[in-house]
């Protein structure tokens, strides 16, 4: 329990049994909400250095306040551009102190997938609300485990689903849940870029490496908000065109879903070429964006013309900025921790497809 929440709850109490005058009450300081919660990046990789720390210069609802490092060396510079305090300079080994720190407010874990789990805990275990990019963890297990721990301690948890919070991919949702264009049919989705690193944990298993993890989720995601629905199986192949490099995981990932009512979905995600195309066909037309999950310029049309590039200035921006006022209006987030969940569900099955090279069922 952080020393605010000690603060208030002791001066109730201490209240409680006095009958105290309008003077008296006049006395009492209450503390003022916030205008803006106060983010520290834990992992500050390329996604917090270039994306995250710039679009926190943007943000309305948020500020970066605090930073979370196991590299010392990065330290001045990033004090240095964002004018961040020393007390909010926080490593690994030190953590868990952030409990007690009140220019604290939100924890945004950008690790490797195999630590999301744990640092998103102790985040809310540390009383703060918690932001963690995709995927949402390794397991579906480790999925609950974050979400049961964000209620235990009654903190909000958020997944880094960008696009949810991105206009254009709010109105194929709204497509779908109007049935503007009909039923949904079918929806064909590619995500992926040529990967040149060889040497990073997008290639080691234990770290949550493979495409699937990465780039996949995207198209996935899609299938899943395009139809409004969950999948009931999956059929899946993994290749790659580089053993020397992907060796212990994919580096091209195909996947073929099934839902509800008979809709399908045709997805790939690969770290060998650069694909970005999402086409959505219904019963009485069709809608498509190329690119449809690039950090800007997101372009689309219907069959029927209307154009779907609605622009944004940012969206890091734009989601944090969205989950922050959730957090300060105490309403739900757009993208809570159960969305993640069910994604990771999928991406189980999807291994066990491509590893068995059958049909598995889910659910």
């Amino acid at each position: 329990m952080s020393n605010r929440r000690k603060f208030i709850g002791q001066s109730l109490v201490g209240l409680s049994g006095l009958a105290l005058s309008s003077h008296a009450f006049a006395n009492i300081i209450v503390p003022r909400q916030k205008d803006k919660l106060g983010v520290a990046l834990v992992g500050l990789g390329y996604y917090s250095r270039d994306l995250l720390a710039p679009a926190l210069q943007l943000t309305q609802n948020c500020y970066l306040a605090g930073i979370v490092t196991g590299t010392p060396s990065k330290i001045p510079e990033w004090q240095q551009k964002y004018n961040i305090k020393d007390k909010n300079v926080y490593n690994y080994d030190n953590y868990d102190q952030l409990a007690n720190n009140p220019d604290i407010d939100v924890i945004y874990v950008v690790l490797p997938p195999s630590m999301h789990a744990e640092y998103s805990i102790r985040a809310a275990n540390a009383g703060k609300h918690v932001w963690c990019e995709k995927p949402m963890a390794m397991s579906e297990a480790e999925c609950q485990s974050m979400i049961d721990a964000a209620n235990k301690n009654k903190v909000k948890l958020s997944i880094g689903y960008r696009m949810q919070h991105e206009p254009n991919t709010i109105q194929i949702m709204r497509f779908q849940k109007d049935q503007t264009y009909g039923k949904v049919q079918k929806v064909t989705v590619a995500a992926g870029y040529r990967e040149g690193r060889t040497d990073h944990w997008k290639q080691i298993k234990a770290m949550g490496g493979g495409v699937m993890y990465d780039m996949g989720v995207y198209p996935l995601n899609a299938a899943r908000y395009a139809t409004g629905l969950e999948p009931i199986a999956v059929t899946a192949k993994a290749s790659t065109t580089r053993p020397e490099i992907y060796h212990e995981v994919e580096e091209t990932i195909v996947f073929d879903l099934e839902f509800p009512g008979g809709a399908t979905a045709a997805c790939e995600a690969s770290f060998g070429r650069g694909m970005n195309a999402m086409q959505v066909d219904c019963s009485n037309g069709w809608y498509k964006m190329e690119p449809f999950s690039a950090y800007s310029g997101i372009d689309g049309v219907t069959s029927d013309g209307i154009k779907l590039n609605k622009p944004i200035n940012n969206e890091q921006a734009k989601q944090m900025d969205d989950d922050a006022m959730a957090i300060m209006k105490k309403q739900a987030v757009m993208v809570p921790g159960e969305e993640g969940l069910k994604d990771i569900r999928v991406v189980e099955a999807i291994y066990r497809s491509a590893k068995d090279g059958g049909r598995v069922s889910i659910g």
